[in-house]
């Protein structure tokens, strides 16, 4: 697929997951062949009052390529501004986030807020279209409610706006994670607009994967909470889109040494007080599903040391072998 000046080379990317996609994570999914990452959603109003997190969340690593930083906001010019901020980054594009459907975010204006005003989501990404040289992508949600999806309107909005790519996630705000992702609204977006088309929702194995091409058409896939405690759902999909094989899940031995892994960078990139505590809702989700996950719940909640963790991956792999 081609966004604008740039081409990415595979499958499926890394959806910009709040408090989960940070560099860390992106650069161990791109490992197991994520073709394209995105980073958290950073604040527009942050970055223009120079806030110290802010600019952190946009920090791209040596193999963070290619890679979006997505900014979100309701003001048209402070969103220029953003994408200005975020353009220095080295990136290859920036992505406006129009479906957050978390309260504080929409609450405010900003985020899935704009599939109510089409016509402000609309000067938002002309602004930030002629604000900078990169491709401007947006992400954007089926529509606010089952009363108002509006995406296909959305979308030629956005296309007229200089919108580079859309990604389409195909629930409602209101729906925020449930029911099952609509593939027909994707499709609908599909045949309605000339830019590429990114797929996003549901998207949890290689199945999942191979449908959302087939049924909605889309140009790309972004797959966003299957691969929570699962980076190699990337590799997992590329095999089967390329070859049509299903490899299966690694062991539990390997499973644990990714993990480990994974919390590894996220204390040298955050330090270990900060680390080790955002390591407690990874590691749930590394050993969910495995032996023994129940009983060990309590002691990731209270995780403060890699000996903890350690241990821990210990006990998940002496109890897949004793059972």
């Amino acid at each position: 697929m081609k966004i604008g000046n740039f081409e990415i080379k595979g499958y499926a990317a890394l959806a910009p997951m709040a408090g989960v996609a940070d560099r860390a994570c992106r650069e161990l999914c791109i490992e197991f062949g994520a073709a394209y990452v995105v980073t958290e959603m950073v604040s527009s109003k942050g970055l223009t009052m120079h806030d110290r997190k802010s600019d952190s969340l946009m920090m791209l690593g040596e193999t963070e390529k290619p890679a979006a930083v997505q900014i979100f906001g309701c003001d048209p010019q402070t969103m220029a501004e953003a994408a200005k901020k975020a353009a220095a980054t080295g990136c290859q594009a920036v992505d406006i986030n129009m479906g957050c459907p978390a309260p504080k975010i929409a609450g405010n204006g900003g985020g899935s807020a704009l599939m109510k005003d089409p016509d402000l989501a609309a000067r938002i990404t002309e602004a930030c279209v002629k604000a900078i040289d990169l491709p401007v992508t947006v992400k954007i949600r089926s529509g606010w409610d089952e009363n108002n999806i509006n995406a296909v309107h959305m979308a030629k909005l956005l296309e007229s706006a200089g919108a580079a790519a859309i990604t389409v996630h195909g629930r409602t705000r209101k729906q925020m994670y449930a029911p099952p992702v609509n593939l027909d609204i994707i499709k609908q977006v599909k045949d309605a607009v000339s830019v590429p088309v990114i797929g996003n929702g549901d998207i949890v194995d290689p199945e999942s994967a191979k449908n959302m091409y087939e049924t909605t058409g889309c140009d790309f896939i972004m797959i966003g909470r299957g691969a929570l405690g699962a980076p190699w759902l990337f590799d997992r999909v590329n095999t089967y889109l390329e070859s049509g094989i299903i490899i299966p899940e690694p062991p539990i031995e390997e499973r644990m040494e990714i993990m480990i892994r994974h919390i590894s960078k996220l204390c040298e990139y955050k330090g270990d007080y900060i680390g080790m505590r955002e390591a407690r809702k990874h590691s749930g989700w590394y050993i969910k599903g495995v032996r023994g996950a129940a009983a060990l719940r309590q002691e990731i909640g209270a995780l403060e040391t890699m000996d903890q963790l350690h241990a821990i991956a210990e006990k998940v792999i002496k109890a897949s072998v004793t059972n």
